[in-house]
């Protein structure tokens, strides 16, 4: 007669992620890093650098932007296409939100400067509402053409593996699951 119930039992062993890894998994986490990362990388510029060499402004924008990116696609890599609708303005609001506060914080102890003098509590606001949209708007349009370009990607990488008809059933799926989309629907 068979055992429904064996008298061993196998351990099993749960693998934690590295903490790099755990990182990037939350969204949370990748944007507070960010958000301090940019604010603390602008105030060193605007403190260090000399404003009348356009080396070191380009430059320097240039490393700040993309590290912003970076820190998006790596988060963003976790995931497939259809959550990056939600998770990367959701990154954008969380990474705004930790530099507005960083810059909050830098104001009430007079280290945030703001050209050549250090801004004031008065200056922070429209600080604030200039850093939102800025981020908002960057990482939306980043995060559509990163997405353009993975589907290209994918797309050729698939009939170049001479596996079209996963191409093609992918393509299929996807406009399947648009067209039954519950909004569809309703019309």
């Amino acid at each position: 007669m068979p055992e429904f119930f064996p008298r061993t039992s196998i351990a099993w062993r749960i693998e934690r992620p590295h903490a790099v890894r755990r990182l990037t998994l939350s969204l949370p986490q990748m944007a507070l890093v960010t958000g301090v990362g940019m604010r603390l990388w602008r105030s060193f510029v605007l403190t260090h650098g000399t404003a009348d060499s356009w080396a070191w402004v380009g430059g320097t924008f240039l490393a700040g932007v993309a590290f912003l990116f970076l820190m998006c696609a790596i988060h963003l890599a976790n995931f497939t296409l259809r959550n990056w609708v939600w998770r990367a303005p959701l990154f954008a609001v969380l990474e705004a939100g930790a530099e507005i506060v960083m810059s909050l914080a830098l104001t009430a102890v007079n280290l945030e400067p703001l050209g050549a003098e250090r801004a004031e509590l008065g200056d922070w606001i429209p600080t604030g509402i200039r850093i939102m949209f800025w981020r908002l708007a960057g990482i939306i349009l980043f995060t559509v053409v990163l997405a353009a370009v993975v589907s290209v990607l994918r797309r050729l990488l698939l009939v170049a593996e001479d596996r079209g008809h996963t191409a093609a059933a992918v393509h299929r799926a996807n406009a399947e699951a648009v067209s039954n989309h519950p909004r569809e629907e309703g019309r």
